[in-house]
Order: C-alpha cells, then structure tokens, then sequence
C-alpha cells in the first residue's frame, strides 16, 4: 500500500509540472485533478475527462483504442456468407477477407455482357444484397474495376471503351450508381477506382484464369467512412487508393 501510494503521489505531482507549462486556468485544472478520482486514497469516486478544451489531455473513454471496427466487420463478414450462399455455389459471387477488409467479389461474366459496362437486370437483385451490407456498416466502401489482360475489342470500343482501364472504371462506377440510386447508400462512403488488367488473381494463360481474372470487387475497408471531430466537420478524407 505504502509503494502503491507513492506512486500515484508521484504520478500526479508529474501532470501537475507537465500543466505547469500550460495556459490552464483553474477550472481546466480542476478537470484534470477530478481525473485521479479513485487512484488516490483521499478521493473517491473516479470518472475520466468528459469531451471539452482538454479533451486530448484525459483519457476519454471514445479515444481509447476497441474492437468495435473487427466486431462490424466479422458480424458483416458472417452475414455476407449467409446471404450469398446461392451465388457462392454457382461462382458468381466470391466472399474473403483480407488486409484491406471484407471484399465481395461479383464475376463480371455473370454482371455484365462481354465489353460492356451496362448492369445485367437478372443481377440487380445480387446487388439488393451487396447494399443491404453497405447500408449496416459504419465504413468506407471502394469498389475496384478489374478485367483480362485480352485486348479490347471493336465491340468495346464502338461502346466508348477504348482500353481496359475505360471499361474497368465504367463497371466500378456503374455499381457505385447503383448502390447509391437504387439502394440509397450513402455516396460518402462510397469510391470507385479502375486497375484495368494490372492486379490480376490468376493466370491470363487460360481462359479459366481470365475468367477469375475479370471481376468487380466491392470492398468494406477497415477504415470507419465519417468521423466527426469538436466543430462537427469531417476529421478525414476518403482514404487513399492504396491499401495499407
């Protein structure tokens, strides 16, 4: 006991030198000594800085570090699983997790008509599902465009693709439309980037590589998509197209 109070004796009298450099006035200080409440024998009770000037300085309960992101995305992850089972037996739609978070993988042979970037109807009830996940997780949502590396044909190019970076991007950003027209996601969660043939998962050997190869990946990121800060303005930005 005698070692435990020398301790938190010591503690405090070194925050006290550490605000003794600050511009604090009593009543800020006052806040920060309410934070020790519990720790020393002579004051009972105990609670940590609640949100103000001197946020930064306590240990607010809302900065310290929790699982609640891995939580939202196991829960998505499971729920995912469940609803895609028909389309994962048939192998138009592919579920994993990876660094980046949970990716939902749409074949696009099954999505789209070949060198086109214009939604097959019979695959909108697919996308219902891929929304009513979007619409239940606090993050941001990139959804990446990628195809083959088989050049681009005529048909494609009398479309207005006349590379597969043009038609990657169209399919990306055609979901993105759709998941925020049709099923009301919020369009500041959402992002679209195009890879064209340049991350490819497979093999452009074969036509079953290929095949694996063309896809649309609609990523739930780890990364919450809006945090407010004291003045209620965006603390971050979309994150950038790389992954970390």
């Amino acid at each position: 006991m005698v070692s435990w109070s020398d301790m938190t004796t010591l503690l405090l009298t070194f925050f006290i030198v550490m605000l003794s450099f600050a511009e604090i006035d009593g009543k800020d200080f006052y806040l920060v000594l309410t934070s020790f409440r519990g720790s020393l024998g002579m004051m009972t009770g105990g609670y940590s800085l609640s949100a103000g000037r001197l946020v930064e300085l306590g240990q607010n309960m809302k900065n310290l570090p929790s699982t609640t992101h891995g939580k939202n995305l196991s829960q998505s992850l499971k729920k995912a699983i469940s609803l895609f089972k028909p389309e994962v037996k048939t192998k138009k739609v592919r579920v994993t997790e990876d660094e980046r978070g949970l990716v939902i993988t749409l074949a696009t042979d099954s999505f789209f008509d070949q060198g086109s970037a214009a939604l097959k109807n019979e695959m909108k009830p697919v996308l219902k599902k891929v929304g009513n996940i979007v619409r239940n997780v606090p993050n941001f949502v990139r959804i990446e465009g990628h195809t083959d590396s088989s050049p681009i044909s005529q048909l494609s190019v009398d479309r207005g693709y006349p590379t597969n970076w043009e038609l990657s991007s169209a399919r990306s950003v055609n979901i993105l439309r759709y998941l925020q027209e049709d099923e009301s996601v919020n369009p500041k969660q959402l992002s679209a980037v195009a890879f064209g043939e340049q991350r490819p998962l497979d093999t452009n050997d074969t036509p079953e590589g290929r095949a694996y190869n063309r896809r649309v990946d609609i990523v739930i990121l780890r990364d919450k998509y809006f945090q407010k800060s004291r003045d209620e303005r965006i603390k971050k930005p979309i994150p950038d197209e790389e992954w970390r």
